[in-house]
Parts: structure tokens; sequence; C-alpha cells
């Protein structure tokens, strides 16, 4: 075994060396790719100081091109101030080139320009009025605000005997006061702790005394009324929306524009006693639609 050690040793410092002639040649690898990096930009660099170079000069070419064809338009060339020009002016308006004359002086002539014309009467002529573009506004039942409500309480109207004086919860901050011609259709004990369909967005009006901020809506005939009722699980606030007319309700209806009166002949009740305009039924999204209790192929006000 002794005999082998030399052979081993000898190996062994050839493998060191070897590992050291591998690293010594990973960093010229290395250096050599940095410089690379580095001609490759000094090449970048120079072709983008070529390129400059080419823009300026075709710069200057077209700012000469330009002066030459202003100047055979007549525009005269004004000196551009320097950096330690303190006045800076600023050129006049181009004039057009005027014609040599021994009578005319040197000096820059001032032209006045004529007032404009008047006419027979002595009046200035003022523009036309453009019309204003008129504007198409849609007229249907989106603007309505139909909501769901609560008639928290119901009483006889102290100077009406027809009217109802209600107190309707349509989920706001307060109950809304609402009157009513039920009386001859509807018993003062159905109108309690009931649910309801109401119109929110009518302008307040005043009947016999009292502001009436909404309206019940109803199935309605000569001889009879049937308060519309919610489905299942409608709760006060529940929007009534009507697919197909997608549209966002009036803040308030403009009594002049005459909306509700637009709108009103075409909600009717169908033969299964649905409430609906122009065949979409009162729906309250995800809880169903709002129906009369026998009326059926009845309007609705």
């Amino acid at each position: 075994m002794s005999g082998h050690t030399p052979s081993v040793m000898r190996l062994e410092q050839r493998a060191a060396e070897a590992d050291h002639i591998i690293d010594y040649l990973k960093q010229q690898v290395q250096l050599l790719k940095e410089k690379a990096k580095v001609q490759a930009t000094v090449r970048e660099e120079k072709k983008l100081m070529v390129e400059n170079t080419k823009l300026k000069r075709d710069i200057e070419q077209l700012k000469q091109t330009l002066l030459e064809k202003e100047k055979s338009r007549g525009v005269r060339e004004v000196a551009m101030p320097t950096a330690g020009d303190s006045s800076v002016q600023c050129a006049s308006k181009s004039t057009p080139p005027q014609p040599s004359s021994p009578a005319r002086s040197s000096t820059s002539l001032v032209v006045t320009a004529s007032p404009p014309p008047k006419n027979s009467e002595g009046k200035k002529n003022k523009p036309e009025k453009k019309g204003k573009a008129k504007q198409e506004v849609t007229c249907d039942v989106s603007r309505l605000d139909m909501r769901v409500g609560r008639i928290v309480t119901a009483e006889k109207h102290p100077d009406a005997d027809s009217l109802y004086v209600e107190q309707v919860d349509v989920g706001e901050a307060a109950p809304r006061t609402v009157v009513s011609g039920l009386v001859k259709h509807i018993p003062i004990d159905q109108m309690q702790n009931r649910m309801a369909v109401l119109l929110c967005n009518l302008k307040p009006a005043k009947m016999r005394g009292v502001v009436s901020q909404a309206m019940v809506m109803c199935a309605s005939s000569p001889d009879k009324v049937e308060i519309l009722d919610p489905p299942s699980g409608a709760m006060p606030g529940d929007r009534v929306i009507f697919q197909g007319f997608p549209g966002e309700p009036d803040k308030e209806l403009n009594p002049k524009k005459k909306v509700w009166e637009a709108v009103q002949p075409d909600l009717k009740t169908d033969g299964q006693c649905v409430a609906n305009y122009k065949g979409a039924p009162f729906e309250i999204a995800g809880k169903g639609v709002c129906k009369a209790q026998t009326m059926s192929n009845s309007g609705i006000k």
C-alpha cells in the first residue's frame, strides 16, 4: 500500500490544479461576457449618436424649407432672442408685401379696420342662433317609481267621507302619508297592516287639506276596486321592475310632462289577475309578481 502513496498524491495534486484551471476559465468567460456587453453598449451609443445627428440635420433642413416658404408668402423673418438678451419682443402678425410706391414713406402703414356694415334699421347683424338638438326621452313604465309598501295605519279623512288617510312604510326612514279614495271599496279593517304597491314619485298633492305623498295601486273598474298584492316575501321598499323596461325612475314626475297619463292606459291585469304593463308583469326580483285578488283584465290606477 505504501508503494501507491506517491501516485495517489500526484493524482490529487493534478485534480487540484485542474480545479484551479477550471475556476480561471470561468473567470475569463465571465470577463468576456461583461466585455461583450460593454462593447454592445458602446456600439448602441454610437448608433444613437449617428441617428441623432441625422435627425438634427433633417430638422435644420425642414426649418430652412419652412422659412423659404414663409418668405415667398411675404412673412417677415424675426430674429430669435439670444440667451443674454433680456428684452424679448413678440413678433407681429404677418402682413402681405406692400407694392413699392414713391409716394409712400418707409414707415410701416397702420390699417384701421372698417366697422361691420349695419342693416337698414341701424342694428348690428347678430349671428343666427343654432337650434338645440332635441333629445328623445322615453316615456314608459320605467319612469315610475313603484315600490312595495306596508300600510301601517288607516283612518277616515277628517274632512272627506270617501277618503282614507294612511301611514305607509315604503322602506324609508319615516312612513309616508297617503290619501286614498277607497272608503267605498275597502273596509277600514282590511286597510290596517297590509302590504300594497305604491307609486312613490308623483308630485305631492294636497287632498282636502292633507298632503298625499304617494298613491296606492289598485285594479279598478267602475263598480269594483282591489288593492294589488305584492308576492309573498316582499318587503317594504322592494322596487317593482318590468322586464324589457330597464330605465331608472324619475326623482319626481313633472305634472306638465304627463308621464303618468301616458303610461296608465297600458297598466292592466291579465287573465290570471297578474298586473302588467304591455305584457311585462309587475315583478319583485327573486320573489314573484304582483296580482289582484279576483279582478282579471282590468285597468290599474
